[in-house]
């Protein structure tokens, strides 16, 4: 588990070990997974920080195009609307990846009347691939919305980890940047 450091920064106090790659951990308010993909770091990277129109086709299976939206974007940051395909829920996420081995998200606004912050953590794999860690939390959901929460984070987390594995993996085999 990934321990805060206190202050402005939201460094982590310590690296974060590889875990049990069949293990998805989930609670009621929580997800937590760790993944290795064919996909280099840089890779990786690109495909989570990359806000063109490319991509709904990398997020082609976790992202609604239907509801997608760049709000706005830097050079290491960007807000957007997204929804995953036929979830009840949307979100207004803020991503920066100023440290070029993770991205860390932010939940602005949401439909189920809470935030919740994430971090995902991208390292070299020892075969050319990378490893990734991925793990957030969502706070203040409404008392109705809590259920439901609960039984995505239960029934999905390992549908999730398989998605995000697929998409990594389809970016490197398209990608040759």
């Amino acid at each position: 588990m990934i321990s805060w450091s206190r202050g402005q920064s939201r460094r982590p106090v310590q690296h974060w070990k590889l875990v049990d790659e069949r293990e998805v951990t989930c609670s009621d308010d929580h997800m937590r997974f760790d993944l290795k993909t064919k996909a280099s770091p840089e890779q990786v990277l690109r495909a989570l920080t990359d806000f063109t129109d490319a991509r709904l086709q990398i997020w082609n299976r976790t992202l609604d195009p239907k509801t997608y939206e760049l709000r706005d974007s830097g050079e290491t940051w960007a807000v957007a609307r997204e929804r995953s395909p036929r979830s009840p829920f949307w979100v207004v996420v803020r991503y920066d990846w100023s440290d070029p081995e993770s991205v860390r998200f932010t939940v602005l606004e949401s439909s189920y009347g809470g935030g919740g912050e994430g971090l995902i953590q991208i390292a070299p794999g020892g075969d050319g691939g990378s490893r990734v860690h991925a793990e957030w939390g969502y706070t203040g959901a409404r008392l109705m919305q809590r259920p439901v929460i609960f039984l995505i984070n239960h029934g999905m987390g390992g549908a999730v980890k398989r998605l995000w594995a697929s998409a990594f993996d389809r970016y490197a085999e398209s990608s040759h940047r």
